[in-house]
């Protein structure tokens, strides 16, 4: 068997910032046009995934040169590669230009904390699979999200969070998150944003 999870953990690391988030989001959208997208005052801003990462970080710069094809899953070099690649994408930094601001953001849940009430704490990821069927994508590319209130959404679920964007990292079993959003507000996915 060829570099299967080699390919995977590279393919991870992109999805998240090569292609919009959720399936239907249309492309001429604000928030997914490239331009930032204007909020009224005192309303979160839509964001995109790809403002989450700083602009100079590349996920894959220490792996360029790296012949995958030579590896096999099994292989200990490929073992010890896809711990060097955990390690990079676990401690992906922040996008200081972002942080502190009030942001609404699509993704899917990734439950953490579940109560009879409902979920109190999730991962928001960027892509389905993501933490569950895949490997968790970069840190920065992973929200820890605290609900204000218990939500009843499931695993892979569609959501808008908004709330307050921090820098709070938080190591999961599910996967590392740079950033955290605490007393979100959680309602279901709709392909128009607001």
């Amino acid at each position: 068997m060829r570099t299967s999870l080699l390919a995977a953990m590279t393919a991870a690391s992109f999805a998240a910032v090569a292609a919009p988030p959720l399936p239907g989001l249309p492309a001429s959208q604000p928030a997914l046009s490239g331009a930032p997208a204007k909020a009224a005052p005192g309303a979160p801003r839509t964001i995109r995934w790809d403002e989450l990462v700083p602009k100079d970080w590349d996920p894959l710069k220490e792996f360029k040169d790296l012949d995958l094809a030579g590896l096999a899953d099994g292989d200990p070099r490929a073992n010890k590669l896809l711990q060097r690649m955990r390690e990079v994408w676990d401690a992906a930094p922040a996008n200081p230009a972002i942080v502190g601001q009030a942001v609404r953001l699509p993704g899917f849940v990734v439950p953490l904390e579940e109560t009879k009430q409902g979920l109190k704490e999730f991962l928001l990821v960027p892509y389905f699979g993501a933490c569950i069927h895949s490997p968790p994508p970069p840190a920065n590319q992973i929200v820890h999200v605290l609900a204000h209130a218990p939500v009843a959404f499931k695993s892979m679920d569609t959501v808008w969070v908004s709330g307050t964007l921090a820098t709070v990292r938080t190591d999961s079993f599910m996967g590392a998150a740079s950033y955290r959003i605490d007393g979100a507000a959680v309602e279901r996915y709709t392909e128009k944003a607001r």
